[in-house]
């Protein structure tokens, strides 16, 4: 029988703690927690992306600011910001929406940020930390944190002897999901574009299953994947 997890309550929960934790935060020491999102062009999917951040981010009582740029930014007035925002100590975690508009160049704007204000876990130093199981003092993605919570739910916080199976690559979440499977001490296979179709390489126990719909959606063909990015 499907076990059925509430998406809705969960992130009720999360939300609930977070707002604890800052309005503590601020009571205890008079740190009201600064959030920064950046935005440059006018995707609008972007821009729903951010607003929908922004106002998570001010429920939870955070300050949260938005630095909307123009398309026609350059890497340097970019980079500026950054640095601008890294030295603002009213501002504790810094978010580049992806993708940037070309030609600006997203790696080296990421790695500018502060390891310890990148709420994305995409600096480098967050990835290593992660990689040898530093959750302590390491940003992980809130990606796979949160699919780590639906886990935990169904299986408890030791995973071993189970199979899991990660659907593609990024570095937003294919990897650091990967990785928090690994240090619960589960088994884990990567599927991604350059492989054999998941359906076909997963196996019978994985922790992580999928639909018929969610396999053509990730442009799963027959035998092969269709080109993605991941």
């Amino acid at each position: 029988m499907a076990e059925i997890i509430d998406g809705k309550d969960v992130a009720a929960s999360v939300i609930e703690a977070v707002k604890a934790a800052a309005f503590d935060l601020e009571r205890t020491h008079g740190v009201k927690t600064g959030f920064a999102v950046v935005i440059v062009g006018d995707d609008p999917a972007s821009h729903t992306y951010d607003g929908a951040k922004s106002r998570m981010a001010k429920e939870c009582g955070f300050a949260s600011i938005q630095h909307t740029l123009p398309a026609k930014t350059t890497q340097e007035e970019l980079a500026a910001l950054i640095q601008s925002l890294n030295q603002d100590p009213s501002i504790h975690g810094i978010l580049v929406q992806l993708p940037l508009p070309r030609p600006l160049k997203s790696d080296p704007i990421i790695q500018l940020i502060l390891p310890e204000k990148d709420v994305d876990g995409l600096h480098v130093v967050n990835g290593g930390k992660l990689a040898t199981g530093d959750l302590e003092t390491g940003l992980v993605s809130c990606t796979p944190d949160g699919a780590m919570v639906f886990v935990r739910r169904m299986h408890g916080d030791d995973l071993s002897g189970l199979n899991a199976v990660v659907i593609g690559r990024s570095n937003l979440f294919g990897k650091p999901m990967a990785q928090r499977l690994l240090d619960a001490n589960a088994a884990v296979t990567m599927a991604h574009s350059r492989r054999t179709c998941p359906e076909r390489a997963a196996p019978p126990s994985a922790v992580l299953r999928w639909s018929r719909r969610a396999l053509d959606q990730a442009g799963c063909d027959g035998d092969r994947c269709r080109h993605q990015s991941d």
